[in-house]
């Protein structure tokens, strides 16, 4: 433990003794789930306790609600309101687990206001209906890889799947009932979803997993990274930087101009399903949104009215 704490926490940390040390990697280790939460979270406490230690605190009990506001400000220079908004957070979440394991007397930034931030709608590139049909219908499916990545698309596609649940299934995630092929997820926070897959979807799993032999290992992750050198599926889980690279590669490939992402299919998927007649309330159901409010962050329907309306201006 002496060796994990001297090389991995910071310098005001160690400074406050071997007790705040083993507390502050503690907040990283048990009280922080989610792998990307904890990592956003590591960089903010990192970046600030060095900015700290620059600015002349010798601990982190002797760090003060103004050297909060004065990082947070400057933040506010280089960043967007969400991402400091973000980062204030991981501050305030790392000083009330100091204050409770009576590292510091008090939680420095709980009084400190972070940016004012309102959004309407989100900013995640969509495609429509027909980019997401060309980019689909240009990828080589006669390789595994193709195979694997026309599923993996179509799945956030028509499920509304993040792409961390998607990369999070087991073979026998996808399943008969009713007739039908389903698709078990485990969104954030642990939430299990299940939803029917769409007639396409289910077509495309059953190739992947017909023509891959993947049925034969029902625990095995269900999307996976290739072998070098020989073009077959590993038995290594997909990671989330190499579906983002590949989205890209494929969308440049087909055509696409629009800059994508892997959360660009969830906001295709659910705002297609609203101009085509589906329900607010539904899309909420599907999308395993806890509240409509999130729902409208991906309805980007009004796009199109934006667009209409400005070939209006005729000169």
């Amino acid at each position: 433990m002496d060796l994990i704490v001297a090389t991995s926490a910071p310098s005001l940390v160690l400074a406050a003794g071997e007790r705040a040390s083993i507390r502050f990697l503690e907040f990283f280790a048990s009280a922080i789930r989610n792998p990307h939460t904890r990592r956003a979270y590591a960089r903010a406490a990192g970046d600030f306790l060095a900015w700290c230690a620059s600015a002349g605190v010798a601990s982190i009990t002797a760090v003060q609600p103004l050297h909060v506001a004065a990082w947070i400000e400057l933040q506010t220079q280089t960043l967007s309101a969400p991402t400091v908004k973000l980062r204030l957070a991981a501050i305030r979440h790392l000083f009330d687990w100091l204050v409770t394991g009576q590292i510091v007397p008090h939680n420095p930034a709980a009084s400190v206001r972070g940016p004012s931030h309102t959004a309407k709608k989100g900013k995640t590139p969509v495609l429509d209906a027909s980019e997401a049909r060309q980019l689909l219908d240009s990828i080589d499916v006669s390789t595994p890889i193709g195979l694997r990545d026309r599923a993996l698309i179509a799945l956030m596609v028509f499920s509304f799947a993040r792409v961390g649940a998607a990369l999070a299934m087991r073979v026998d995630d996808v399943y008969v009932q009713q007739r039908r092929l389903w698709v078990r997820l485990r969104e954030k926070g642990g939430k299990a979803h299940a939803m029917p897959c769409h007639h396409t979807l289910e077509a495309y799993l059953h190739d992947y997993l017909d023509q891959t032999g993947l049925r034969d290992e029902p625990k095995g992750p269900l999307f996976r990274t290739i072998t070098r050198g020989t073009g077959q599926l590993s038995k290594t889980p997909l990671p989330q930087a190499n579906a983002y690279a590949m989205v890209r590669r494929r969308a440049v490939a087909a055509g696409i101009d629009t800059p994508i992402g892997n959360h660009t299919f969830r906001a295709t998927g659910i705002t297609t399903y609203l101009k085509n007649g589906g329900t607010l309330e539904n899309a909420a159901v599907m999308a395993n949104h806890a509240s409509t409010r999130t729902t409208q962050f991906y309805d980007r329907r009004c796009d199109d009215i934006s667009l209409d309306e400005v070939e209006r201006i005729l000169l």
